[in-house]
């Protein structure tokens, strides 16, 4: 595969995991551009990135030849920035969500089909490697038909797009009941690190159920199961001859004959092993259910899962299948927004058609 090249509009938090995973591969992605409009934050980039930064979107966008441009905004800003890119007809990898609420996604997808704009999202929780690895597990069948899930791993759209996953939903109308519930807990590391004395907060918890006809998903989270030491996320998937709980398994190969496992993370580097401190992949008893593309690149998680992103949105604007749908985060979006609101409301909410549904 050749070298992908590529832009980032944004200077944020976020805009700095491309920026690692282009430094760690440099053989697979390089950062030719920056849109940074703050100019002593863009001279910062550049000197410490070695990237170069503009100023506007006119000069950033005839900077040179990309790929495509990662949008790495604030969630209000989102839909201009998407919009501009793809008037001046640049591929677009937007950061989640693609627009902040239901009207903003509806003037958002009729504006793009107008401008035939070729946008796909970064959603990148399905490339973390155990999601993978299970979604993969799911697919394969074992499990028979799959009835229920239980996804508490990640908030909102995240979490939604998960649950669509490991469930199968396309495009299905939904009714949701919530609730909210706060307790007490230890706060533990935030984005800029631990602090120096215990501290005890809120926890506030989203707890949904989600009905798509016969199947059925709860949704349960806290925002601190992304840091804490003590809050461990948790998946659970139910079908007709086995089950996945988090990274266990037990499945029927026969009526009669049960079968049991784990999935098993390969990291290199441990103990005796000289290949270098990696992430390898996943096994599920004796076959590899995830290998990871980036061997032997550095990587967490979450840099494996946006580099997936990013290696499919290449593969994408050569001709290639979708990275994820603009259309599959406008539902993932849409269907946090009525969570949201059947949780706030205490009341039950049932989803409609959206004009993004384009297979219903």
């Amino acid at each position: 595969m050749s070298k992908i090249e590529f832009g980032i509009v944004g200077r944020g938090w976020r805009a700095d995991f491309y920026l690692r995973i282009a430094k760690a591969l440099p053989q697979r992605f390089a950062v030719r551009a920056m849109l940074v409009r703050d100019e002593e934050r863009g001279r910062e980039i550049e000197n410490e990135w070695g990237v170069k930064t503009y100023r506007d979107m006119d000069t950033f966008a005839s900077s040179g030849s990309l790929a495509f441009a990662v949008v790495s905004v604030s969630k209000e800003a989102v839909p201009l920035c998407i919009l501009e890119l793809a008037e001046r007809g640049i591929p677009v990898l937007t950061e989640t969500p693609p627009a902040p609420d239901i009207p903003g996604m509806i003037a958002l997808y009729e504006s793009l089909r107008e401008l035939k704009g070729r946008v796909q999202v970064a959603e990148q929780y399905l490339y973390q490697p155990m999601h993978a690895a299970r979604i993969s597990f799911v697919n394969s069948g074992k499990l028979g038909e799959v009835s229920q899930v239980q996804v508490s791993a990640a908030h909102g759209y995240h979490g939604i797009s998960l649950i669509r996953q490991l469930l199968g939903i396309g495009w299905e109308k939904a009714t949701i009941r919530g609730q909210r519930f706060t307790s007490r807990i230890v706060k533990g590391p935030g984005r800029n690190g631990l602090s120096e004395s215990e501290e005890i907060g809120e926890s506030v918890q989203d707890i949904a159920t989600l009905r798509f006809g016969d199947k059925l998903a709860l949704f349960d989270f806290t925002g601190e199961q992304y840091r804490s030491w003590i809050r461990k996320n948790r998946v659970v998937v139910r079908g007709s001859h086995g089950e996945v709980t988090d990274e266990t398994f037990r499945y029927l190969r026969d009526f009669r004959t049960p079968l049991y496992g784990e999935f098993r993370r390969v990291d290199t580097g441990h103990n005796g092993n000289l290949e270098g401190y990696y992430h390898r992949g996943i096994t599920a008893n004796d076959e590899w259910i995830y290998e990871n593309p980036f061997v032997p690149g550095r990587l967490s998680d979450d840099e494996i899962a946006i580099a997936t992103s990013m290696m499919k949105m290449g593969d994408y604007v050569q001709g290639g299948p979708p990275c994820y749908d603009l259309e599959e985060a406008l539902q993932d979006q849409y269907l946090s927004i009525m969570m949201q609101r059947a949780i706030e409301s205490g009341e039950e909410v049932t989803t409609t058609n959206q004009p993004w549904n384009v297979y219903t």
